[in-house]
């Protein structure tokens, strides 16, 4: 009989996250621009998700939708980060380059980390 791995948790403090909302379609050069930001973000951060949305709409109030045939090839994505807000607010100008239209959030996030391995005292804030 196996046993599941220790599994850790922990409050790591209060982290800020970042989203940035652009379209399916964007490019930085001949790449997909959401894939060059988590290229970005993955040179010193602690990580980052891009996720292609459902339905959504921008500026323009235009409504794009994997129902409809026309904007289903502009599909809302977000990219999301946690880390340091100033490790976020380094890479901000880079992103400013890269970034033609879309938008940027930044938010105060309390964050619980889940690792395997040896407990750690809970609520241990370790930056």
């Amino acid at each position: 009989m196996t046993t599941a791995p220790a599994i850790q948790h922990g409050l790591r403090g209060e982290r800020t996250l970042m989203r940035i909302h652009i379209g399916e379609s964007d490019r930085f050069g001949a790449r997909p621009l959401y894939r060059a930001i988590v290229d970005c973000l993955r040179r010193g951060l602690a990580g980052a998700t891009a996720t292609q949305c459902i339905a959504g709409f921008g500026a323009t109030g235009a409504m794009h939708s994997g129902m409809s045939d026309i904007s289903a090839l502009d599909l809302p994505v977000v990219v999301e980060c946690v880390d340091a807000e100033e490790r976020l607010q380094a890479v901000l100008p880079e992103l400013d380059g890269m970034i033609g239209g879309g938008l940027i959030t930044l938010e105060r996030a309390a964050v619980i980390l889940y690792r395997e391995g040896a407990m750690r005292s809970a609520g241990a804030d370790e930056s």
